[in-house]
């Protein structure tokens, strides 16, 4: 069984695209492309769900037309229709490279340590509905609010799953 912390959020099932099974995916993170995994995760009834990447084609920087495999008609895509997509963290870490772009949504589950402050807490939630993207971390009852801006982040190991910042002063406070 595939757990919340096995993967991160890279986007959205939309709608079918014509008539053999393809369907539209509205992504945030390319990782599917440029990391080798042969399927990507969607959350069925609770439940995450594999479905195997039969081919894909890019329709423009955010989207790209997905056909998964056993999907081959239009009904069964548009039960897919609103899903919300996400990829294995063990494949990404894999890749092992220091050249990796992550998506805010990689760090849900992360361990924040602050040059200053020390450890912060846990990201539980990323926030980017509103203009600047916010980190939202818990600290056994307390909820902290700090901004996700790569100008903060000194390192990131995502095999320990932390996040070294360096905050401004005055921010937690």
């Amino acid at each position: 069984m595939i757990k919340d912390n096995e993967v991160f959020k890279i986007g959205k099932l939309i709608k079918p695209h014509g008539i053999k099974g393809e369907i539209s995916f509205a992504f945030e993170n390319d990782v599917f492309d440029r990391v080798d995994c042969p399927y990507l995760v969607c959350r069925v009834d609770g439940i995450f769900v594999p479905f195997f990447i039969e081919e894909y084609r890019f329709k423009g920087s955010e989207t790209a037309l997905i056909t998964f495999e056993d999907v081959d008609n239009e009904e069964k895509a548009r039960r897919l229709s609103g899903l919300e997509v996400y990829f294995p963290r063990k494949y990404y870490e894999e890749e092992n490279n220091d050249d990796i772009e992550y998506s805010w949504n990689f760090f849900i589950g992360f361990s924040i340590v602050d040059k200053t402050a020390g450890k912060i807490g846990i990201i539980e939630e990323i926030d980017d509905k509103t203009l600047n993207t916010l980190f939202l971390i818990k600290n056994g009852e307390e909820e902290i609010i700090v901004p996700a801006t790569e100008d903060f982040i000194e390192k990131v190991d995502p095999k320990k799953k932390i996040v070294y910042v360096n905050l401004p002063e005055g921010l937690l406070d």
